[in-house]
């Protein structure tokens, strides 16, 4: 009677549990970088989605076993996700899987804004080339989003591209849903009025943004009539962005800036404090003369911390200059190394600048960083085989056949981008203000701008008057990190929940050694398939033995 009790006992002890377990689960992360586990802001972000979200992800067929990680680490976070809400719905889809013409459908992909990868594949030895396509596709409420889940920069394995992807993975994703399902707030004002880029030459950018924030242009040409109300209208946006203004900013004008910062209000420079543009070299002499530009904005940032030299950052890690040879069919564009074009590095680790590509600089200026109570993080600066050359110069393409003297470049690491935090001092505290403000704060709120000594930076390119995609450079086929980079300087000033600080989550995956693998598969063959059989051979030998051993005696 004991024993049948227990096993009643734990047939009903089974139930149990069965039962628990089906109302109540939790998963575990045992990864040491804890890759799996979501972050309180992606979360907060995934909680929002009250009905079905669809994810298409093209990340199915026969990959190189770097690729196929990536599939895997796709589909094991989205599993996560999908764990978290159940309205997160996922499916991988072979773009190839038809038998199409892998090339048309690379063509579709690059048409709907999804750039396929050409990747190199080692086997047996052979190296040979395969497209994938490491997009995916989130679906809402008759909303899309594209999601891109490789991650390119310069320079880089194909083991080191997959870490970084998977590094930036849950970023990708939760700010992607962010779009779909957070309603936009946010302000942002586009300063016109003091020579600034054109807006062909911005649109890229402009046109990235608004998928997160409302934009609008605004111009300070009323400050001199009405510089009370000018303030006011200003400080209804969140944000303004300077890009590359040309003309000098009258004390008004500065004042209205001024006071919108000590209001709270956060703001995004590119300023240049020098006049040279590529363009100025194509002439019949192949030079022009890089003068200094007074914006009369000196006083300005030197009371914030900062000082923009009139000078340029000469660095022999740079990008090319394209220059044509030959006439009509015959033209030939060739690259040709040009040290005023910096391809900047990131001397630390914030969200906004890690993992990146380089991000292109054109005429770029040193900054000083001054001493005051504001915080202030330096996020791109030159090489340390930098110099700095002051300003006037004559710049002549000559320079490409004369071989530089290395022993001059000993500026360092000179600051080009830099993140100011902090409650600020009004510009005008203890002077004389141009006019009479309804309410003067001469001690800030608590806020943030960030200064970059380049306007080139959110400058794209243009191709039949068609704006290309900020990054591309269409003479080299290049692309550089502004875009991300000032996507990136955008969202950690205005965001609120902390999804920028996912961007510093670290994460390492283990790869094995493909010329190594290479090499020893024979070996290792041996190893899984011969030993494997050889040990169960002998075990059914010994066990055979003692079995007729044990029987003869009896």
């Amino acid at each position: 009677m004991t024993k049948y009790k227990w096993i009643f006992i734990v047939i009903l002890g089974l139930l149990f549990v069965n039962i628990i377990a089906s109302k109540v689960h939790s998963r575990f992360d045992l990864t040491k970088d804890h890759r799996y586990t979501l972050s309180p802001a992606a979360k907060t972000i995934i909680a929002k989605i009250e009905s079905p979200i669809i994810i298409d992800v093209f990340l199915k067929g026969a990959f190189p076993p770097e690729f196929r990680r990536l599939q895997n680490e796709t589909k094991q976070f989205l599993e996560e996700m999908a764990a978290y809400n159940s309205n997160v719905k996922f499916n991988f889809i072979d773009p190839l899987a038809e038998g199409d013409d892998a090339n048309a459908v690379a063509q579709e992909f690059y048409e709907l804004g999804m750039t396929p990868a050409r990747i190199s594949v080692m086997e047996n030895g052979k190296a040979s080339e395969s497209i994938i396509f490491p997009w995916a596709i989130a679906n809402f409420n008759n909303k899309t989003v594209k999601i891109p889940l490789l991650k390119n920069k310069l320079g880089t394995t194909d083991e080191e591209r997959v870490n970084n992807s998977v590094q930036q993975m849950e970023y990708s994703f939760a700010d992607a849903i962010g779009q779909l399902v957070e309603p936009k707030k946010k302000k942002i004002a586009i300063m016109r009025g003091n020579g600034e880029l054109g807006d062909a030459y911005i649109a890229d950018f402009i046109k990235t943004i608004r998928q997160y924030y409302f934009v609008a242009p605004f111009t300070l040409d009323s400050v001199g009539n009405y510089p009370n109300k000018t303030l006011e209208d200003l400080k209804e946006f969140d944000l303004i962005i300077e890009a590359k203004p040309t003309q000098a900013y009258s004390e008004k004008e500065k004042l209205v800036l001024d006071q919108y910062l000590m209001s709270g209000g956060k703001s995004l420079w590119l300023v240049e404090q020098t006049a040279m543009e590529n363009d100025s070299l194509f002439n019949p002499r192949g030079s022009a003369f890089a003068l200094p530009r007074d914006l009369n904005l000196n006083d300005f940032f030197f009371s914030y911390g900062l000082r923009i030299n009139p000078a340029l950052v000469n660095d022999i890690y740079s990008a090319p200059i394209v220059l044509a040879s030959g006439n009509g069919n015959d033209t030939q564009f060739s690259p040709y190394p040009w040290f005023y074009s910096p391809l900047t590095t990131s001397p630390n680790a914030h969200p906004i600048i890690n993992n990146i590509e380089a991000v292109k600089f054109e005429w770029a200026n040193p900054i000083d960083i001054l001493g005051n109570d504001i915080e202030k993080t330096v996020l791109l600066s030159s090489s340390p085989q930098s110099k700095i050359e002051g300003t006037p110069r004559e710049i002549s393409l000559k320079l490409l056949n004369t071989p530089p003297d290395l022993s001059t470049y000993t500026a360092g690491e000179l600051p080009l981008a830099v993140l100011l935090e902090g409650e600020f001092k009004s510009v005008y505290k203890n002077r004389v203000k141009p006019f009479d403000l309804n309410e003067a704060i001469d001690n800030g709120k608590q806020t943030k701008m960030i200064v970059i000594s380049d306007g080139d930076v959110i400058k794209n390119q243009l191709q039949k008057g068609q704006p290309l995609e900020l990054g591309f450079d269409r003479f080299t086929g290049n692309t550089y990190g502004n875009k991300e980079f000032l996507l990136n300087s955008v969202n950690y000033l205005l965001d609120d929940s902390g999804l920028i600080d996912i961007r510093s989550k670290e994460i390492n995956i283990a790869f094995l050694d493909s010329e190594k693998t290479a090499q020893e598969r024979e070996k290792w063959q041996v190893i899984n398939l011969v030993i494997p059989l050889l040990l169960l051979g002998i075990g059914a030998f010994v066990f055979t033995y003692f079995r007729k051993k044990r029987y003869l005696k009896n």
